[in-house]
C-alpha cells in the first residue's frame, strides 16, 4: 500500500471515476442549457465524482461559461469543473487550459450531441485522462 501511494505522488496518476447517475445529470444539464455553456463545479470522494454543484454568480453565454468563484464554498471534496461546449469540439481552449490550471485536479468537457460519447476529462494540465463510469 505505501508503494502505491507513492507511486501515485510521484506520477501523479490517478484513477478517476464518475457515477453514471451524475454523467447523465451533467449531460441533461447541457442539453438544457444549450445553445448556452454549462458550468459547476465536480464534487468526489475517493477520486469518485458522485455529485454536480452549482456555482451562485456562474455566467453562461454562448462560448463561454463563468464561474464566479468569489462564490465557493470551503469544500475540499469539491476537485474541479464541469462545462460543455456546445460547438460539438470537445477539446479545451486556452481559457479553460488556464482554469484547470488554477482550480482542481480534475476537469470534464461535454460537447454536442451531449451523449456518452461526446464528453472528456482533462487533468489539471489539459491532459487527456480516462475517467471511468460506475454504477
Amino acid at each position: 500500500m505505501f508503494w502505491k501511494k507513492r507511486r501515485v505522488a510521484e506520477t501523479g496518476f490517478v484513477h478517476w471515476r464518475i457515477k453514471k447517475r451524475c454523467l447523465e445529470m451533467i449531460l441533461e444539464s447541457s442539453k438544457s442549457t444549450y445553445p448556452n455553456e454549462f458550468g459547476a463545479l465536480l464534487r468526489a470522494r475517493d477520486n469518485l465524482i458522485t455529485e454536480v454543484i452549482l456555482l451562485p454568480g456562474t455566467v453562461e453565454g454562448d462560448r463561454h461559461a463563468i464561474f464566479n468563484f468569489a462564490m465557493l464554498p470551503i469544500d475540499y471534496s469539491i476537485v474541479g469543473t464541469v462545462h460543455s461546449h456546445p460547438s460539438g469540439n470537445p477539446t479545451p481552449s486556452d481559457a479553460d487550459l488556464q482554469l484547470f490550471s488554477k482550480r482542481g485536479k480534475v476537469h470534464i468537457i461535454v460537447a454536442m450531441p451531449f451523449d456518452e460519447y461526446s464528453w472528456r476529462g482533462y487533468d489539471g494540465h489539459g491532459n487527456s485522462i480516462d475517467i471511468e463510469v460506475v454504477e
